[in-house]
């Protein structure tokens, strides 16, 4: 529930990156002891990932207060998942190449998420046939197994993230040498390579095109902590600019919000970089912009959702493109019913800036979700209620009390407290 109308103001510090979470506590199944990451965001896919990986036989110990996850992975065995957890969250492919890397084989069920697009996982399976893995699709399931893991030299058709980091984790302990061709650069890829080499891994080139290599027999528990999470950040920017507030956002790295910036300086917002914050400080009308969604280091695909409500806020006719994910505008529609006037045509929403008054809307998937509550902190009028909220949760911890904290009047109604 958003009474919107007011400046967001103050400091909000950035936690753990959810991207690199979901992706660093699979990893640690590579190891054959503890493993403990520190700056670990409190979300429901982190929750979801310790209740599957204490079914496979890790201890576990969350320490929510602290941001602190321990991983025992010593008695970790390869059982079939074929449903139950994994398929609560998408990035449960992740398994797949952990435990093939560990033990040779894995089943693992279709896993789910946002549901925003079909992606498909044909280029982490052409990864794992190269690697020597034989992979079948039994009953919605993923079935793998290799007598052996070798090293190879793969080439992406496309620069996918998920692909790449699941590859990482397989040849992480194949036998020989593994090149990644067309390898993505995100910065949550340079954090999963950070983690495997204190493990004891041989990874060089994380964040190039190139990625080679050499795979180890035994890998080691260690510390890692997580980077800051560029799309919580580069959210919160955003909401920012909005709401023409005045806020510093902290604990963050500047150059991975190096493509927001530039847009959000081309609108006319005021940004200044610090060397681990960025404060941004709005204004009162905004020039429109175009804004290409690519691969890293371009603008977020996961940020184009949470644009799109700031770009209603500009002055003129802005056109927003994303040449990641063809389909990915299901907040359009619920943006309409708070009378925003946006085309979609093809990759393209074209964008007429406008104010936007308080609805019911409901969120589709993650990102739409955080575009519908900028959306609301932005109307002065009447109280906006996102429905759908379980999506936010799973990529923003403690959205309602950060943005409390920031000044803005939002809160959580349940449908029983609703009806006494």
């Amino acid at each position: 529930m958003i009474s919107g109308g007011r400046p967001l103001q103050g400091t909000i510090t950035i936690s753990g990156a959810k991207n690199s979470a979901i992706a660093l506590i699979p990893a640690a199944l590579l190891a054959e002891s503890e493993v403990v990451l520190d700056n670990l965001p409190l979300l429901s896919d982190v929750a979801v990932y310790a209740e599957i990986l204490e079914n496979l036989g890790a201890s576990v110990s969350w320490h929510e207060l602290e941001n602190q996850m321990r991983i025992d992975p010593s008695s970790v065995r390869s059982i079939p998942m074929p449903n139950g957890p994994v398929k609560k969250l998408r990035a449960s492919y992740y398994m797949m190449g952990a435990l093939l890397g560990r033990f040779g084989e894995a089943t693992i069920g279709l896993p789910g998420g946002c549901n925003f697009e079909p992606r498909p996982i044909d280029q982490h399976i052409k990864g794992f046939e190269a690697l020597g893995a034989t992979v079948t699709n039994e009953h919605g399931s993923i079935h793998l197994y290799a007598k052996e893991l070798r090293g190879a030299k793969i080439y992406l058709d496309v620069a996918s993230v998920g692909a790449t980091i699941n590859i990482m984790l397989a040849a992480a302990r194949a036998k020989g040498h593994t090149i990644i061709e067309n390898a993505a650069k995100e910065p949550e890829i340079i954090d999963v390579a950070t983690l495997l080499n204190a493990m004891g891994a041989s990874i060089k080139g994380a964040g190039t095109e190139t990625i080679r290599i050499e795979g180890v027999s035994e890998m080691h528990g260690c510390r890692h902590s997580i980077i800051p999470d560029r799309i919580q950040a580069g959210t919160y920017m955003i909401a920012a600019a909005a709401t023409r507030g005045d806020v510093l956002i902290d604990n963050v790295i500047p150059k991975h919000l190096e493509a927001v910036t530039a847009k959000l300086l081309e609108m006319g917002v005021h940004v200044d970089e610090l060397d681990e914050g960025i404060r941004v400080l709005g204004k009162a009308s905004y020039n429109h912009v175009d804004v290409k969604a690519l691969t890293y280091p371009g603008f977020a695909t996961d940020l184009q959702s949470p644009m799109t409500s700031l770009l209603t806020q500009a002055q003129g006719v802005s056109v927003l493109s994303d040449f990641v994910y063809s389909s990915r505008f299901k907040h359009v529609p619920e943006l309409a019913r708070m009378g925003a006037k946006i085309k979609v045509e093809g990759r393209s929403a074209i964008i007429e800036g406008g104010e936007l008054n308080a609805a019911k809307v409901k969120a589709m998937d993650l990102r739409a979700g955080a575009a519908l509550v900028i959306a609301g902190l932005t109307v002065g009028e009447g109280v906006t209620e996102v429905s759908g909220v379980e999506f936010i949760d799973r990529g923003y911890d403690h959205i309602v009390d950060n943005l409390r904290n920031l000044g803005a009047n939002v809160w959580r109604e349940t449908l029983e407290t609703r009806t006494l």
